[in-house]
């Protein structure tokens, strides 16, 4: 059976809009809070996860970083990986290994965004994962105007 995982941002919570939609749309979804630096969010999301196996993560900015880390360590365990806006230029250049996961992983950001600049995370994204999908959209970091504009039961499929 899927399961489904979304990890908000840095300064999100599991109550802010995107995690109140995932909650609201698809209850078997597991949409958590994390908080702390890097290493204390990685020790819970382990922890929630540690059963679970064929993963569809949504990461958004800092839980981008969070899924894509985890995903990296645990490709047997991850289908999918839905980055919106993630912050990859914190992760070591080396952590998804030389050959690079062949799961989907797909990447909305805004050209606007100033808080994560796309272009560095296009070029880490594709040096990172070998199945990639990577789309600019006219927005800016939150990706306010695109997310609710989705096809959320396309991509968790």
């Amino acid at each position: 059976m899927v399961t489904k995982v979304f990890i908000h941002g840095l300064e999100g919570s599991s109550q802010g809009e995107k995690g109140s939609f995932f909650r609201e749309r698809y209850s078997d979804m597991i949409v958590e809070d994390y908080v702390g630096d890097f290493e204390a969010r990685m020790t819970k999301l382990n922890a929630v996860l540690a059963d679970k196996d064929d993963l569809i993560l949504v990461g958004s900015s800092f839980g981008g970083l969070m899924a894509a880390f985890f995903a990296c360590h645990n490709v047997a365990r991850t289908s999918k990986l839905i980055l919106l806006a993630p912050a990859l230029n914190y992760l070591p250049p080396d952590v998804c290994g030389a050959k690079g996961p062949d799961f989907p992983v797909i990447i909305y950001h805004g050209r606007q965004d100033d808080v994560v600049l796309p272009g560095p995370v296009l070029d880490i994204a594709q040096g990172l994962f070998r199945n990639l999908t990577y789309n600019p959209v006219d927005d800016e970091h939150s990706l306010h105007q695109t997310f609710f504009s989705l096809d959320w039961d396309v991509l968790l499929s």
